[in-house]
C-alpha cells in the first residue's frame, strides 16, 4: 500500500528502464553542443533530476548514458547497483542507509557505465534521487540490448542476462 502511496503522491510514471520515476529538476541554462563532448547529439541543459522508485517485483535494466549519475537515497530498502566499466571490469555498490552493513547514502555512476539496480528485500522497494550533469536527454539513453552486450561482456553472462529485457 504504501508503494502505490508514494507513487500517487509523486506523481511517478513507469521507466523505460524499469521503476517509476519524475522529473523534478531541470535547469534553465544550458551547455551548447559546442562546448559537450562528440557523444552529445545537441545542446543540454546545465543539470536535471528525478525521483525514482524501484520495487522488489522489478529492476533497473541494464543501460548507460553519456553523463555521470549521482544517486541519492532516500527511503526504503537499499538498492543493489551493478556496473560494468567500458573496459569491461564488474562492480557493485548498496546504495542504503544502514552504514555499518557498508550501505552508502550517495554514489556516482561515471559516464559510459552500463549499470543497473535492485532491491533486493521482498516485498520492498526503494525511492531514490538521480542527478545527471550535463542534464538528462534521452537521445543519451542506451538500453542495453542482450545479445549486443553478452557479445562485448561474456564473462558477465549471469547477471546480464538476469537484468536485462530484450
Amino acid at each position: 500500500m504504501e508503494i502505490q502511496t508514494i507513487i500517487k503522491q509523486l506523481n511517478l510514471q513507469p521507466h523505460p528502464e524499469g521503476g517509476y520515476f519524475k522529473e523534478t529538476y531541470r535547469s534553465q541554462g544550458s551547455i551548447s553542443k559546442e562546448n559537450l563532448t562528440i557523444e552529445f547529439s545537441g545542446d543540454r541543459n546545465y543539470s536535471t533530476a528525478i525521483y525514482f522508485m524501484l520495487t522488489s517485483d522489478t529492476f533497473s535494466a541494464f543501460h548507460k548514458i553519456n553523463q555521470d549519475e549521482f544517486w541519492h537515497f532516500y527511503k526504503g530498502s537499499p538498492i543493489k547497483l551493478h556496473m560494468i566499466s567500458p573496459e569491461g571490469m564488474y562492480t557493485n555498490v548498496w546504495i542504503g542507509n544502514n552504514f555499518e552493513k557498508g550501505e552508502v547514502p550517495q554514489f556516482v555512476v561515471p559516464a559510459q557505465y552500463w549499470f543497473a539496480a535492485e532491491v533486493i528485500a521482498n516485498n520492498s522497494y526503494a525511492l531514490v534521487g538521480c542527478t545527471v550533469a550535463p542534464g538528462f536527454d534521452f537521445d543519451d539513453f542506451v538500453l542495453a540490448e542482450r545479445i549486443k552486450i553478452l557479445s562485448l561482456f561474456p564473462e558477465h553472462e549471469n547477471i546480464i542476462k538476469r537484468l536485462t529485457r530484450v
